[in-house]
């Protein structure tokens, strides 16, 4: 979608795999990152990682990195403003940021451009992705625009995504779980043992 960065969240502790990055475990013999990389190249005029800590680390997938600015690891929106205000200061002609999870390596073809026709269609300022009757409120559309406002909610501690979106409106874009959920994402061993089986099933 012309207009729209992509922005990978990374930034997360990662506690139910034991710590470390999730982006880098392996997954059909590639880092998880490079599936998610993959998926969203081509949706978006360009890319974006998310992540905290040493950046080295991912400096082999060429792409920019940006940190948390809110302290204490404050989740995914903290992520999403480092995203939005990395856009407004190196692309400040980009309306759109697209983000998406570092653990969800089956992302669909046509993401972008059905949560900005979602969003459009609803008239709202924002859009995420649904599946199976379940909103994936990290997986969304996010206007650059609004990042002040964000800044403000982080500030005063507001942590979770869908009270932020609510105020201000958010279209619902919803896909298909079969033959399987395009928003699998791995938390646990079992998980990535599962995407396994998925990945074998793609190839």
């Amino acid at each position: 979608m012309a207009g729209t960065l992509g922005l990978i969240l990374a930034g997360g502790l990662a506690r139910r795999m034991g710590g470390g990055d999730k982006a880098l475990l392996p997954l059909a013999g590639r880092p998880m990152l490079d599936h998610v990389v993959e998926r969203l190249r081509g949706q978006c005029d360009d890319l974006l990682l998310n992540a905290n800590g040493d950046p080295a680390r991912f400096e082999s997938f060429g792409l920019p990195i940006v940190a948390d600015t809110v302290p204490d690891f404050a989740g995914p929106l903290a992520g999403i403003l480092a995203g939005l205000d990395w856009t407004a200061v190196h692309r400040p002609q980009t309306e759109w940021l697209l983000s998406v999870a570092a653990d969800t390596p089956f992302l669909p073809a046509d993401l972008a451009a059905r949560l900005g026709a979602a969003r459009a269609a609803a008239g709202t300022p924002l859009a995420c992705a649904a599946s199976g009757g379940r909103a994936h409120h990290a997986i969304g559309l996010w206007p650059v625009s609004l990042r002040e406002d964000l800044r403000r909610s982080l500030g005063v501690g507001e942590r979770k995504i869908a009270a932020w979106t609510g105020r201000h409106g958010v279209a619902i874009a919803e896909w298909p779980v079969e033959p399987f959920d395009p928003f699998f994402n791995i938390n646990t061993p079992e998980d990535l043992a599962e995407a396994e089986r998925f990945a074998a099933e793609i190839r």
